[in-house]
């Protein structure tokens, strides 16, 4: 059952300033492992709904990033929400004021390259990563042959008709992310949480996600980082997958019979049993060790089985 954090560290009130700020909410068991998980652009906390019945023994951490679910607009910061450093360090913020160790973050698309950045300013939080659909850069780079999926013309042409008309563009584009066109409902759930993120902080927020490259920072996550890559991702298509599991030390690509862009969603029976190998195969890992954090498991990080769905 979910339950508002009320334990805090450090300054009380800087702390439950965070925490309410970020509506952050515990789920399972408060004594199991740590999972914190961050949605993705559009989406709230209850975007993990389906998945949280799977992980009962876990200590599960949802919150809504800055401007998104339940937030107030008012604590949006546009310059400091205008690039994704600011988000990495919102949820650096959530991790001290519970004062999270051996942390397995799970991020959903644009909040897989923030746990990214989290997780090299402060490596020592976390214990792993996973990171479902991630795209380190959305525009082609020519120069290096590298493929993200969009030119900049398509991305320039993506924001200007979110700026034109947000409503009518998550109209039209979130069935396209959802990518399940055998389960419209899907898509019209997502419809429905683009509609409720503020339109000010969706612009920001969007030019943030699209303008990004993160591809220098993947070389420094020492941590094991399991990257799950979707069949027919409008959003992030395979080569984009393999590109960031290839730049991560100890990253291990994981394919989904999950279609679209949100497996958690679409489907997070599989989605969970994916998490919940890479989670087994850690756990086999540090058991023999007495060493804590991120530096224990990239010690070994060759001795991780590859990962496997049946």
């Amino acid at each position: 059952m979910a339950h508002d954090v009320s334990h805090q560290t450090g300054d009380v009130r800087v702390c439950a300033q965070t925490l309410a700020r970020h509506h952050v909410t515990e789920h399972g068991d408060p004594t199991g492992p740590v999972l914190l998980l961050a949605h993705g652009f559009g989406a709230g906390q209850n975007a993990w709904n389906r998945l949280l019945p799977h992980f009962p023994d876990h200590r599960v951490i949802t919150f809504d990033h800055a401007g998104s679910g339940a937030t107030d607009i008012t604590d949006f910061d546009h310059d400091r929400h205008g690039s994704l450093t600011g988000y990495a360090e919102d949820v650096l913020a959530i991790c001290a004021a519970l004062d999270l160790r051996q942390v397995t973050y799970v991020g959903h698309s644009v909040s897989s390259m923030i746990g990214v950045l989290a997780a090299a300013a402060e490596p020592d939080r976390f214990a792993s990563l996973v990171l479902i659909a991630p795209s380190a850069r959305y525009i082609d780079d020519p120069a290096t042959g590298y493929l993200g999926g969009f030119s900049y013309e398509d991305i320039t042409e993506l924001l200007t008709s979110l700026d034109s008309n947000y409503y009518a563009w998550s109209s039209a584009m979130a069935p396209v992310v959802m990518g399940t066109p055998d389960a419209p409902e899907l898509g019209a759930e997502l419809t429905q949480s683009f509609l409720g993120t503020h339109p000010d902080a969706a612009r920001t927020f969007a030019r943030a996600i699209f303008l990004s490259d993160t591809r220098v920072v993947l070389p420094r996550i020492a941590a094991p980082v399991l990257v799950l890559q979707c069949r027919h991702d409008a959003l992030a298509p395979e080569a984009v997958g393999q590109a960031v599991a290839a730049a991560l030390p100890a990253g291990r690509l994981v394919h989904l019979r999950a279609t679209g862009h949100c497996p958690h969603v679409s489907a997070p029976a599989e989605t969970a049993a994916a998490i919940h190998q890479h989670l087994s195969a850690l756990s086999a890992l540090l058991a023999p060790s007495t060493r804590s954090g991120a530096s224990a498991a990239a010690a070994s990080t060759a001795q991780l089985p590859a990962l496997r769905l049946a």
